[in-house]
């Protein structure tokens, strides 16, 4: 059976996605700023937009590094299962304010395309440069923080790189518009906006789908569930399965197990079997935080 990965979790967890939302926070700001920069200087009031959207950005970041302090705390008498789900609240409000930001471009655009542009002043190539270095930039930014998402099982920073891809995007359009005007085309750029903002609203959609599946304790999907069932049934003496249940709480997973056994074995003996399935299941599905064993005589 394939040895999946361990989640990094607790205090690791927090510094590792504290630190790639801290370099977020960073590149955002100055990429915001020379965008702004670039935005009057070549007279574009497109990359002037643009650079509001990479301000918003600091904004998801700085709600990542909240979720994220907030889900890596202990468990305590009140929150006895932890405080994961505090992340996919974060990936929640990441998901609410994605969708806005695509919503916004596209009533700019539909406003741009209703109210025409002539006599608007032709962007300078400044603009074309600094769309250039944005797309180069935020995608990359996007690559980097899902690496992290995806090692660290983290909805939230999932949800602050789709937002890094979303800026990348609405650079792409802001780049079609600015060339566009240049070529004296500048319909260009509000019918590329309007492409982009019904990508990054099914981005939206897809993260706030998973967030809230995880919220209400969602199953985990059937293969995991086959698989979990297989390491079980690899354990000497047990001899079937009686009831497997999984449920995701926020990037970990619990498990309530009923197995068969010899009901002429000491209650030692059954007990020492759940250990083993407990410490199996334990070894080979890292993401797996509780396992409830029950021994069910055969």
């Amino acid at each position: 059976m394939e040895q999946r990965t361990a989640p990094v979790v607790g205090a690791e967890f927090e510094r590792t996605a504290t630190r790639v939302s801290l370099v977020s926070v960073a590149g955002n700001s100055v990429l915001s700023l020379l965008k702004l920069l670039a935005g009057i200087l070549a007279h574009s009031g497109a990359m002037i937009s643009d650079a509001v959207h990479s301000a918003s950005d600091v904004f998801s970041s700085l709600i990542v590094i909240v979720g994220v302090k907030l889900s890596a705390r202990q468990a305590d008498r009140e929150h006895p299962y932890g405080h994961e789900r505090f992340e996919c609240v974060a990936a929640i409000v990441l998901a609410v304010v994605l969708a806005v930001t695509g919503l916004f471009i596209g009533y700019e655009a539909v406003e741009t395309l209703r109210e025409g542009s002539e006599g608007a002043a032709v962007p300078g190539v400044l603009a074309l440069i600094a769309a250039v270095i944005s797309i180069l930039s935020k995608e990359a930014m996007y690559w980097y923080t899902r690496w992290h998402a995806k090692r660290l099982r983290s909805s939230a920073l999932m949800a602050n790189a789709w937002h890094h891809r979303s800026d990348a995007l609405s650079s792409v359009g802001a780049l079609i518009g600015i060339a566009g005007a240049r070529m004296g085309v500048p319909a260009m750029e509000p019918v590329a906006s309007l492409v982009i903002c019904l990508f990054i609203l099914k981005a939206a959609y897809d993260i706030f789908r998973e967030a809230t599946g995880k919220m209400v304790d969602h199953a985990c999907d059937a293969e995991t569930e086959r698989q979990i069932a297989a390491c079980v049934l690899s354990v000497d003496r047990v001899l079937g399965i009686d009831r497997l249940q999984t449920r995701e709480f926020g990037s970990r997973i619990y498990v309530d197990l009923e197995i068969r056994a010899d009901g002429n074995l000491s209650l030692f003996e059954s007990h020492a079997i759940a250990e083993q399935v407990h410490d199996r299941i334990e070894e080979t599905f890292p993401a797996v935080k509780h396992i409830m064993v029950h021994v069910n005589p055969a």
